[in-house]
């Protein structure tokens, strides 16, 4: 069995942490990996993280941000999340039972009684171009956020219209990522349990409110009124596209498995700023 350690980049804690499960892992005869960032802070030989793909289990030390890392890794391998103190709503082991967390897991694993849980991912498309998979959102944008920076933008649903006017950009995000980018753009919360897509505008010069729709919908943002745009993905890899232009907006294959028991979302909220 292999197992794939992602430990927060810079924080001692967590790289002591990853040595910690080595450690056991080794003794339990399972095989273990470092990405490249985490093997460098323990002296050690790493992997590129998308080698993680191929692991049995993935294990995410820290933040959100560094769940999301592991995950775009991990493919479709469960990854199981440990936070450093602070109840995330992907990381939902506390650090003092950590080992204890991923020991049962593996032993779940070898027994075939793991029971992993789908948490969606979103892509755009624009053509024959499609992003790099999001676990939070996705966001179309004018080249950037202020005056002078926007789009014009008609979001349709279904292919049917919902919204159109002047924006800073449209943001589409998952139940899980409703608590992160969405929320700071005046976007509703929404419980993991609810099976939907929320489309936010980013700053719009009317417009509608936020809207929750059923989570095999395909939005589409048509973007002109600019000279460029971009599509990010989970805050990363921003792609130009050239106005105007058809983004689409949809769920995709596969979902990030999620391992080990959930978070108490309530508790995680508690942690908002």
């Amino acid at each position: 069995m292999n197992v794939g350690i992602v430990a927060q980049r810079g924080n001692r804690r967590a790289a002591n942490l990853a040595a910690d499960l080595q450690s056991r892992l080794n003794e339990a005869d399972v095989t273990v990996r470092f990405d490249d960032e985490t093997a460098n802070a323990l002296e050690t030989a790493g992997v590129d993280v998308t080698a993680f793909a191929t692991c049995d289990l993935v294990v995410s030390i820290g933040g959100d941000g560094t769940f999301l890392y592991a995950a775009r890794g991990a493919h479709d391998t469960p990854v199981l999340g440990v936070n450093l103190g602070e109840v995330g709503f992907l990381n939902a082991i506390p650090p003092e039972s950590a080992v204890e967390a991923v020991m049962a897991e593996v032993e779940a694993l070898r027994e075939g009684t793991s029971h992993a849980r789908n948490v969606p991912r979103l892509a755009a498309s624009v053509g024959d171009w499609t992003g790099e998979p999001a676990v939070n959102e996705v966001v179309v944008q004018g080249p950037r956020r202020g005056r002078g920076g926007g789009i014009d933008v008609e979001v349709r649903v279904d292919g049917s219209p919902y919204t159109s006017g002047h924006v800073d950009g449209v943001l589409v995000a998952t139940p899980t990522g409703s608590t992160a980018y969405n929320l700071s753009e005046g976007g509703p919360l929404v419980h993991p349990r609810v099976d939907g897509l929320v489309v936010t505008e980013m700053c719009a010069d009317g417009g509608m409110p936020p809207l929750v729709v059923p989570p095999d919908s395909d939005v589409v943002v048509n973007v002109s009124g600019a000279h460029s745009a971009v599509v990010v993905s989970d805050g990363r890899n921003a792609h130009e596209v050239e106005p105007p232009v058809d983004v689409h907006v949809a769920r995709t294959d596969p979902p990030v498995r999620l391992a080990g028991p959930a978070a108490d979302f309530f508790e995680a909220l508690n942690k908002l700023d």
